[in-house]
């Protein structure tokens, strides 16, 4: 079937995390995503180890389905490059500092003058208007600033960042779904606009239940480890082998867990009767069941619940996660020409995903983009000495 996506142009002149993860999701939706690279390439195909056959693991993890054009900015052809290719795009997505995109040529003012059904998405640490707008912005400093880091981490230890560049990647999917509802806009008004992410921005509002109860309250969040600030008992447990978690997010679950633990006692235990009142008593009450957990290996207590209906898992490692049935079952684990990736989560019924392409090499669709267009397109291509880059790129070594 046609990809939902299909005849949508994007250009993207981003690097890193956030900006490549909403082209990836764009890519992978069906969109032609040109990746407009400098010379140097994006900066992650040099972080690592780990590579594969030269190309990072975190340079692939976000670049799939994409074409690769290498250019300078700064040559003296490349506006009329930029011209051409922006004339009939749909999408630009970029993240400079502010003011850098102005320099270069490609700021929304200059682009929309060109073409003012280009949607043009600016991703920034803080913004592009307010004091941030000129702040660098680091995922791990944004995990700091905006409040996920102090909620993160052992209760009684010091304040962690998540494992993984959360922070860009929900800018990255805030970016993709803003794009997307500027496109259906466009449909009616028949003009582009510019869309203003950041992860400061994307990250405060992450702090859902969190910032909201602050916002209630007046008193600042605590940090819970692996409990829950408003459920209980919603946390990881030791039994006599290992770890597993488990999840009482309700008062019919907490009945079928004193049903299944035979406890009925507490059921009418004033301490434990309800949700509110296991709040208040959470030492009590995890206690008595971490006292019940440990007599017995993490296999047994998942079997136990899942017979009586009551969420739990195993603390899996990030390879256990990867060979999960599940992960499998759902079209996770892919490999694109050799290249072994995690696939997509967007499930759609009559207009999939496409794994298309693999993560390119850098330089690698340059010929391939000049031939589609003009002459005078062409004619640019050489300006930009794309043909030394070429010849860069023809080598076994790669970034």
């Amino acid at each position: 079937m046609t990809p939902s996506l299909h005849g949508i142009k994007v250009l993207e002149l981003s690097r890193v995390l956030a900006g490549p993860w909403c082209g990836m999701t764009l890519a992978d939706l069906g969109a032609d995503v040109i990746k407009l690279e400098p010379f140097a390439g994006d900066d992650t195909r040099a972080l690592g180890p780990p590579f594969l056959d030269g190309m990072s693991a975190y340079f692939a993890c976000c670049n799939r389905n994409k074409r690769s054009l290498a250019i300078d900015l700064r040559a003296p052809g490349a506006p009329a490059l930029i011209a051409r290719l922006v004339a009939d795009a749909d999408v630009l997505i970029e993240n400079y500092r502010t003011g850098t995109a102005e320099k270069f040529g490609v700021g929304y003012e200059q682009l929309a003058a060109i073409n003012p059904r280009l949607i043009y998405c600016s991703i920034s640490g803080y913004g592009r208007t307010g004091i941030g707008a000129q702040w660098p912005g680091y995922d791990f400093v944004v995990q700091a600033e905006a409040g996920l880091m102090a909620i993160t981490g052992p209760a009684d230890g010091e304040p962690s960042k998540v494992g993984v560049a959360l922070v860009d990647l929900m800018t990255g999917q805030n970016a993709a779904i803003a794009i997307l509802a500027a496109l259906r806009a466009r449909e009616h008004g028949g003009l582009g606009q510019r869309i203003d992410v950041s992860l400061f921005d994307s990250q405060l509002q992450s702090l859902a239940n969190v910032a909201s109860s602050v916002c209630f309250t007046g008193e600042d969040a605590r940090r819970y480890g692996n409990a829950h600030s408003s459920i209980v008992p919603y946390q990881s447990f030791r039994a006599s082998d290992g770890e597993f978690v488990l999840a009482v997010a309700s008062d019919k679950l907490w009945q079928q867990l004193c049903a299944t633990l035979a406890q009925p006692q507490w059921l009418t235990d004033s301490r434990f009767c309800d949700n509110a009142a296991r709040v208040r008593n959470r030492g009590v009450v995890c206690a008595a069941l971490a006292d019940l957990f440990i007599d017995q290996p993490v296999q047994h207590w998942l079997d136990v619940m899942a017979r009586a209906g009551v969420p739990a898992a195993r603390v899996n490692t990030v390879k256990q996660a990867l060979e999960h049935p599940v992960a499998h079952d759902r079209g996770m684990r892919i490999t694109i020409d050799g290249v072994p990736l995690v696939g997509s989560p967007l499930k759609l019924s009559t207009t999939p995903v496409r794994y298309q392409r693999p993560p390119p090499r850098l330089g690698e669709h340059t010929a391939s983009v000049a031939k589609q267009s003009s002459s005078l397109f062409f004619r640019t291509f050489l300006d930009c000495r794309v043909a030394s880059l070429l010849a860069m790129t023809a080598c076994s070594e790669h970034p």
